[in-house]
């Protein structure tokens, strides 16, 4: 059983905590959206997150559609993150909402990170 369903046991759900989102996105059960804009990312954000802001979210949903991975949006409060969740379940996507956003993720003592976010480097495939 993956941590996702363990945390929300095996009940879909529309929120995470979150320490359940950072939980299960460091060990791959979700993949974590954050809808906020690019100067709101250098002011804190997860250090597992992808940046996918709200106005571009429509273009990106086929490609997260294909990961077939439950995905967890968060945004400042809950709010944006909140429509986007909405949007996902639209286009098929098994979809979280990170409750309070990162508002409560800083106060919740959640690793942030500030700065520009870091890049993750596609895997290579051998074949």
């Amino acid at each position: 059983m993956s941590l996702l369903a363990r945390l929300t046991g095996g009940r879909s759900t529309h929120d995470l905590s979150p320490a359940e989102a950072a939980a299960a996105a460091a060990d791959g059960s979700i993949r974590l959206v954050d809808v906020r804009e690019p100067d709101e990312i250098r002011e804190g954000h997860c250090p597992d997150a992808e940046l996918i802001p709200l106005g571009r979210l429509a273009a990106e949903l086929p490609r997260l559609a294909k990961a077939d991975t439950p995905v967890a949006f968060v945004c400042r409060s809950g709010a944006r993150s909140s429509r986007a969740v909405a949007a996902a379940k639209v286009s098929g996507i098994d979809a979280r909402n990170v409750t309070g956003g990162m508002m409560a993720w800083q106060r919740a003592g959640v690793p942030v990170h500030t700065g520009a976010p870091v890049k993750k480097k596609a895997k290579k495939k051998l074949f």
